[in-house]
Formats: C-alpha cells, sequence, structure tokens
C-alpha cells in the first residue's frame, strides 16, 4: 500500500482523521466535525447525542477487542460504529460483521423486547483493496427476495406501526465502505470533499462541506501541544515503516514465486529435450541453474 503523506510535508498540514476521532473529536465543543462527516455521508442532519465507550476506545490498535475507533449515538438513539482501518486484512468483511454483533449483543437487556435493539450503521474507512468495484463508497443493507417472484418481502402495516419502521431493511444493521485509495482526488460532490481529506489529509479553500471549516480550525498540526505531537509523529512514521515491510515483504513473495515458475518451466523444457541455450533465453535461468534442476 502506498504511503500516505507525513505531518511534516506541508506547513499547515492537518491532523490525520483516524488519530482525531480516538484522541481528539470525544469533546462535545468538537461534535461538529463528526457531525458534519456523518450529515454528509448518510445525506441527512445528523446530530450527536453522545460517544459512547467501546472496547475499541483505546490508544493503539495492538490493544483492541472490538477494535472500534469510536462509536456514536445520534438523536435517534441510533448507533454509528466509525472504524479507520490502514493495514490489509483478508479477513476484513468478518471484523466488519464481528463489531456489529458484539456492539449489539453489549447493549441488549436480558428481556427486553426485541425491537428495543438498536439500530447500527458500520461505517468503515479502509485504504486497502477490500473487493473489485468501480465506486469508492459503496451501502450495504439487508432485504429478502423472492427465488420465485423476484419480490422484494414488505413489512405489513401492522408491523410498520408496531416497529416504527417503513421497510423491513431498516430493523437489520448497514454497512458503509468507504475505499480511499480508489479516490481520484476529483471531488464531484460534498461527501467527495470529506474523501479528499481523509485521502490527503488537507482540506482545500473550496470545500463547502458541512464539518470541513471546523477540521481547517480544530485539526491543524500546528495547534498539537509538544508532547501530544510527539506521540502522532511517532504513530505516523510507524505506520510508515510497518507499510514499507510489509510492501517489502509482498515484493520478496512474488520474486520467490516468479522464480519457482521459471524452474518448472525449465524442468518441462528439459524433459522435453529442449537445448540449454534455448531454455535459459525463456526463462531468464543461467545454464548453471538450469543444469541444477
Amino acid at each position: 500500500m502506498p504511503a500516505r503523506k507525513t505531518p511534516t510535508s506541508a506547513p499547515k498540514q492537518l491532523i490525520r482523521f483516524d488519530w482525531a476521532i480516538k484522541r481528539i473529536l470525544r469533546n462535545k465543543a468538537d461534535y461538529g466535525i463528526l457531525e458534519g462527516f456523518l450529515s454528509e455521508l448518510f445525506k441527512d442532519d445528523i446530530k450527536i447525542k453522545e460517544i459512547l465507550e467501546s472496547e475499541g476506545n483505546q490508544e493503539f490498535p495492538e490493544n483492541k477487542f472490538n477494535r472500534v475507533d469510536i462509536l456514536v449515538k445520534n438523536k435517534k438513539n441510533e448507533l454509528l460504529l466509525i472504524e479507520i482501518q490502514n493495514d490489509s486484512e483478508a479477513d476484513y468483511w468478518y471484523r466488519m460483521q464481528f463489531g456489529v454483533y458484539k456492539t449489539i449483543t453489549d447493549r441488549i437487556k436480558l428481556g427486553k423486547k426485541y425491537k428495543t435493539m438498536p439500530k447500527v450503521y458500520s461505517i468503515n474507512i479502509v485504504y486497502f483493496d477490500i473487493g473489485h468495484g468501480e465506486d469508492y463508497v459503496y451501502r450495504g443493507k439487508t432485504e429478502f427476495k423472492g427465488l420465485h417472484k423476484d419480490d422484494l418481502l414488505e413489512l405489513s402495516d401492522r408491523q410498520k406501526k408496531f416497529l416504527g419502521k417503513e421497510n423491513v431493511s431498516e430493523t437489520f444493521p448497514e454497512y458503509f465502505l468507504l475505499k480511499i485509495n480508489a479516490f481520484d482526488n476529483k471531488t464531484k460532490d460534498r461527501l467527495d470533499e470529506w474523501i479528499y481529506y481523509l485521502k490527503n489529509d488537507e482540506v482545500l479553500s473550496s470545500f463547502r462541506a458541512k464539518g470541513l471549516a471546523e477540521v481547517r480550525k480544530k485539526l491543524q498540526l500546528d495547534n498539537m501541544p509538544p508532547e501530544e505531537r510527539k506521540k502522532y509523529e511517532y504513530r505516523i512514521d510507524r505506520n510508515v515503516f510497518d507499510e514499507s515491510i510489509i510492501e517489502t515483504a509482498r515484493m520478496e513473495g512474488e520474486f520467490a514465486g516468479e522464480a519457482r515458475k521459471a524452474q518448472e518451466i525449465a524442468h518441462a523444457m528439459k524433459l522435453e529435450g529442449i537445448p540449454v541455450a534455448v531454455i535459459s533465453k525463456t526463462t531468464g535461468l543461467s545454464k548453471t541453474e538450469i543444469d541444477s534442476i
């Protein structure tokens, strides 16, 4: 994965969003930043009621169990899990589900009716390729489709009144997936302005999305206390180092795989009696390497 900008690359560099939601945006005075991001994502006016504690609300990723970066309750008493993941994880799809299921089970009380279970939205901001798709913002929800009639199962009028919902999908958790590295830096709407910040740690003067003016004002790196800035820069440097290690291991693995493939081809060509010179030209292996196969 390509390294993100380091905070010292520009004089007015902004603090990364993943650090901000763990360490800065938990005070009520700063709710406007998160409310702005959520409002642009949901295309609705989202108001935060409170920031909840979860096992994931810890300083470093290695100390997490649920690994939720921040857990928010909005004015509708819905729960919004926001998680930012930089490192590639092959089973991240299951991790998304785990965060939702654990949040639900932690908050459903024994003896309470199931309809008291909170609606949960899982918002995942990832910096790696999590799947094939042309878009960079995806929304997932649960629907029931008829195998024979190809129709969607809907709530009855009585169920709508009892549950306070219009659609079956509203009773299930929903997922947002933002593939930040797939964004081409061309802003077409106000959500794109937020994604630009998430990718580049920068807010352009032309941006008008909700919350970004406060980002520009409150999340300037130069305003960080010296000790906090040391911790921040250490974490950024460590992330870049870790990414370099991962990239090196990947390249070495690819090289080893290519070498094995060349040896397999050379072995098959030798069995066919093809001259060593031709095998060497085809595979790139030396005469000595071919003779040892």
